[in-house]
């Protein structure tokens, strides 16, 4: 966080000592770079990774998730109109790596925001998701449990870098 108002302190500043009678937006996005370029010279003495890491971490969590969001919705409408006959919902067991509360809670809302899937129930322990599926054959399971693996990883990937 300190990084990110540092790089927009240099750029307003930037902004204010330009030659300029009035704002514009081309000079503090100048500015914005410059200020990028310089905290990234000196981001090691703030301690932890550079700031964009986080929001390309986070950019990265959200197009995965519009793409989960995407391909569920049209399995889920496929299985609705075409073959309501064929699906077979159940229970799906997932352990997760997550420690904290909150970890989880993103995960979970990620996963129920996922057409398809519910979070039942998390263990006492919050290392089990109960998750009721649409369909519970293999190929479907396999599916579910690798974006949710996928997710887990992002969101790691979100809180380390």
């Amino acid at each position: 966080m300190a990084q990110f108002l540092l790089n927009i302190l240099i750029a307003i500043l930037w902004t204010l000592f330009g030659d300029q009678d009035r704002f514009y937006f081309s000079t503090f996005f100048k500015g914005y770079l410059i200020g990028l370029f310089i905290v990234w010279l000196i981001h090691q003495f703030f301690g932890g990774k550079f700031y964009l890491y986080k929001f390309w971490a986070l950019f990265k969590l959200f197009m995965v998730f519009n793409y989960e969001l995407l391909t569920s919705s049209l399995s889920t409408s496929r299985y609705i109109l075409f073959k309501s006959s064929e699906v077979n919902p159940g229970v799906v067991q997932y352990q997760t790596k997550l420690t904290t509360d909150w970890q989880i809670t993103v995960l979970t809302m990620l996963i129920i925001l996922t057409p398809g899937s519910v979070v039942l129930r998390i263990s006492d322990d919050n290392s089990t998701l109960f998750i009721h599926a649409l369909n519970q054959t293999k190929k479907e399971n396999k599916k579910l449990l690798s974006s949710i693996k996928n997710y887990e990883a992002l969101i790691k990937e979100v809180i380390y870098s």
